[in-house]
């Protein structure tokens, strides 16, 4: 089968759209599929290359740099100051780069490629250009939703007043997304259930909840090795808690500060491990310094590739108090890895961590019953080891093999129903 991915997130960006759009190609290719990623380019010029580890074909769209968003590429700069007062960032020199009217580059490439059937996997412009092109061409297109709307406002930091509005245009807009395509998926029930019309009489596409999944190859129990310690600046025989992620707002990390300091009063020498980076590192870094928590903070940038596997097996627990996930890839990435998980019950995470099963979970903003979690889990072998058994048992169900299996059995459906018709 000849299949386009169109994505405008891809990596080398790192979220949960990136990961899971080469984690789809990837797993495609292997299993004997062509395989086609179309993304904005990183230079903003055209360009067809290929993937540096699977060798599937990546088209390169030409593309302009958007200032107001960063590229979650390059580390987010320092706050400038003015007059001795910190300024923010509300302009970045590495933007995000978006490709705003790709048409005639994607219709020379498709024309070539001849697809069968594309899988859009965001609601921006290149999938606005990929819709007019399927309809020419008369090509089946199955679309995933995988953002909130909070992924974006909370990101540009809109006022409060015109959040509530612009998220429900937003949220109508993501729909109408998934409604002109053949089939839609998205990561879970929650998902689903939070941003799709409840009256579904005019939403006539079929849409399945599939998760991400992830390679559980590469995620597993165990120690990490010692090298990883001292390459990022970890303490190996201290209780180490994880994030790992954007550190972006709408990740609402300052609860999990605020609730490592309460950690701190009951377990002393716990660090805090933050792997990513984002628009929120320095005001994190201000409430760590408040509370007097600096010297067990530690912020590791972003971390790819092999070390990442080894970075969660440097922890005993991982924590998570973002309240706009669709489904989560660290969170399974974590429970791979035997960690106890500690959240918030918001978004699609409750379909994820079981309270008092893998882990515990409680409401939003809680930082203190968020700090009681994660000391009872570093405070205790015993519940830390029945936890981190059962995290491992319940992630199986979400290995990538599944999921590729699922999206196959979509596609040939979409395609059947063309033959049929």
């Amino acid at each position: 089968m000849k299949i386009v991915i169109s994505t405008d997130i891809y990596y080398p960006m790192i979220n949960g759209v990136a990961v899971f759009s080469r984690n789809l190609a990837a797993g495609l290719k292997k299993r004997g599929h062509q395989v086609m990623v179309l993304a904005p380019s990183l230079t903003g010029k055209f360009g067809i290359e290929k993937d540096e580890e699977y060798g599937y074909t990546v088209v390169r769209l030409k593309s302009r740099r958007m200032y107001l968003y960063p590229d979650q590429i390059e580390k987010v700069p320092e706050d400038r100051k003015a007059l001795g007062v910190k300024v923010p960032q509300l302009i970045y020199k590495n933007g995000l780069h978006v490709s705003y009217n790709p048409y005639s580059d994607i219709k020379h490439v498709l024309d070539d490629f001849q697809p069968d059937i594309i899988h859009n996997q965001t609601p921006g412009p290149l999938a606005l250009a990929v819709f007019r092109y399927a309809k020419k061409r008369n090509i089946p297109i199955v679309s995933t939703g995988h953002a909130y709307p909070d992924n974006l406002t909370q990101q540009v930091k809109l006022p409060e007043l015109a959040k509530k509005p612009i998220n429900a245009a937003m949220n109508a807009y993501f729909s109408s997304f998934l409604r002109r395509s053949e089939y839609a998926t998205m990561p879970t029930e929650q998902a689903i259930t939070d941003l799709l019309p409840k009256n579904r009489r005019f939403f006539k596409v079929p849409v399945v909840a599939i998760s991400n999944g992830i390679d559980l190859s590469r995620f597993a129990k165990g120690r990490a090795n010692a090298d990883i310690y001292e390459k990022y600046n970890i303490p190996q025989k201290a209780p180490i808690v994880l994030y790992v992620g954007r550190v972006d707002p709408e990740k609402s990390l300052d609860v999990l500060i605020y609730a490592f300091a309460d950690v701190l009063q009951k377990v002393p020498n716990a660090h805090l491990v933050i792997v990513g980076d984002g628009t929120a590192r320095r005001k994190l870094e201000e409430i760590a310094k408040e509370e007097s928590i600096s010297d067990h903070v530690i912020y590791t940038g972003r971390i790819v590739g092999d070390d990442l596997p080894q970075i969660y097996r440097t922890a005993s627990v991982f924590a998570i108090t973002s309240k706009t996930e669709t489904q989560s890839i660290v969170v399974m990435e974590a429970m791979a890895s035997g960690l106890p998980v500690v959240a918030v019950r918001a978004g699609a995470i409750p379909e994820l961590v079981k309270h008092g099963k893998n882990g515990y979970i409680y409401n939003p903003d809680d930082k203190s019953s968020i700090a009681r979690g994660i000391v009872r889990i570093l405070s205790d072998s015993n519940i830390r080891e029945k936890l981190s058994e059962d995290a491992a048992r319940r992630i199986r169900k979400h290995d990538i093999s599944h999921t590729l299996t699922q999206i196959e059995n979509i596609y040939n459906t979409v395609l059947d129903n063309r033959t049929n018709n």
